[in-house]
């Protein structure tokens, strides 16, 4: 049965559907982003072996988002998600078996493969569920499922690596992604259009021209969490500073308590009221882990990241869906996120060097280098295209 799409309602039982089975999904991917790094740090990694560990699984993914990019307009939203979630949940069961770091790292690239498969998917899936003048508000009401995972995950995954081994805590995660399949098998998924003049050359399409503009501002602010993932838990041991889980919680809350806000004001205001704001909070959240004087420090840090980076995320990413054409929605959402892995892959990577180089407190000095500059960049696209460019 084809999709209706109500013309104003956003809470349907597909749109909810979709947030649960991403907060499942989530749910466990953010459970891994505090651990791996400690769990590479057992195996007997370098910091840079923890930074490509950590970013490895972004560049796999990005490699294969253009793919689920045409995939889902060719085969379907269904299969390719599902797909993506099985792959997912079978990558990181495997951790509780790895037995060196490199085939860690070879399961991280499998892990990748099945992250872009399953959030190129869903990116595309609740636009199919959210009206076009509603979309940003719809987008923030469908980040929260992913917020929410964030103000648990990081500190249900500390918690459970403190009181258990890694190899429960792997399978207790892979368990989170099997719900997520099992709710995925419910939803109504909108059927593909046939497009009768495709190219023949579609295979040499990597990504929508049209999402362009905001998926480089989105790399840019995305290489900060690159940094914070895979090396603020290490940083705040050694300097002997508490509080990293209530360090997700009130990044968490903060992210939260912006995207209630931010996704209505961008569909009334446009990206300018949302986007530098954001990206000014987020320099201050990088400057003050940098300085990070003792735990209240790391709690504001958290709380000003938090108010940023839901600022920008949905604003972007409606820009990146809006912009582009209807057929091609599959691969907007591609290539935004796409630039989203690419950050966080090479902040990881980059972050890494840096914290061999000069210690872990520089990487949050040229984090907030790296949000300066897509400030000067976006002040550059309004001066020549305008808002609208």
């Amino acid at each position: 049965m084809a999709l209706q799409i109500n013309a104003e309602k956003i809470w349907t039982k597909d749109f909810a559907l979709i947030c649960v089975a991403n907060f499942f999904i989530f749910l466990g991917f953010q459970m891994t982003l505090p651990t791996i790094p400690l769990f590479v740090q057992e195996l007997g990694g370098t910091d840079q072996m923890i930074g490509l560990i950590t970013g490895i699984f972004t560049f796999s993914s990005l490699l294969f988002r253009p793919y689920a990019g045409h995939a889902l307009e060719s085969k379907g939203r269904q299969i390719i998600y599902m797909t993506g979630l099985a792959i997912f949940v079978l990558s990181v069961g495997s951790y509780a078996i790895v037995p060196t770091i490199a085939f860690l790292l070879i399961m991280r690239l499998v892990q990748g493969v099945g992250w872009g498969l399953s959030t190129t998917a869903t990116g595309t899936i609740v636009t199919d569920f959210t009206p076009l003048n509603r979309r940003g508000e719809g987008m923030a009401y469908f980040g929260f499922s992913g917020n929410l995972a964030l103000a648990i995950g990081p500190t249900l995954g500390l918690t459970l690596a403190g009181t258990l081994n890694f190899t429960p805590l792997f399978l207790i995660i892979a368990s989170l992604g099997l719900i997520a399949i099992l709710l995925a098998t419910q939803i109504n998924y909108k059927k593909v259009e046939a497009m009768p003049n495709k190219s023949t050359t579609v295979k040499f399409d990597i990504f929508e021209k049209s999402a362009v503009k905001p998926s480089v501002l989105l790399f840019f602010v995305t290489v900060t969490f690159g940094g914070i993932t895979s090396f603020l838990p290490l940083y705040t041991n050694q300097q002997g500073v508490q509080g990293i889980e209530l360090y997700f919680l009130c990044y968490a809350i903060a992210l939260l308590i912006s995207k209630t806000f931010c996704g209505k004001l961008y569909d009334l205001k446009g990206h300018i009221y949302v986007f530098l704001p954001g990206a000014v909070l987020v320099v201050l959240a990088m400057l003050k882990l940098y300085w990070l004087p003792g735990s209240w420090a790391l709690l504001v840090a958290g709380a000003l990241y938090g108010l940023g980076f839901g600022s920008i995320q949905p604003a972007l990413q409606a820009w990146a869906i809006n912009a582009a054409p209807t057929q091609r929605r599959g691969m907007a959402n591609a290539t935004f996120f796409g630039a989203f892995d690419l950050g966080v892959g090479a902040g990881a990577m980059l972050f890494g060097l840096i914290a061999s180089l000069l210690g872990y407190q520089f990487i949050y000095l040229f984090a907030a280098l790296s949000v300066s500059i897509t400030m000067m960049v976006y002040i550059g696209l309004l001066i020549k295209y305008g808002q609208e460019g």
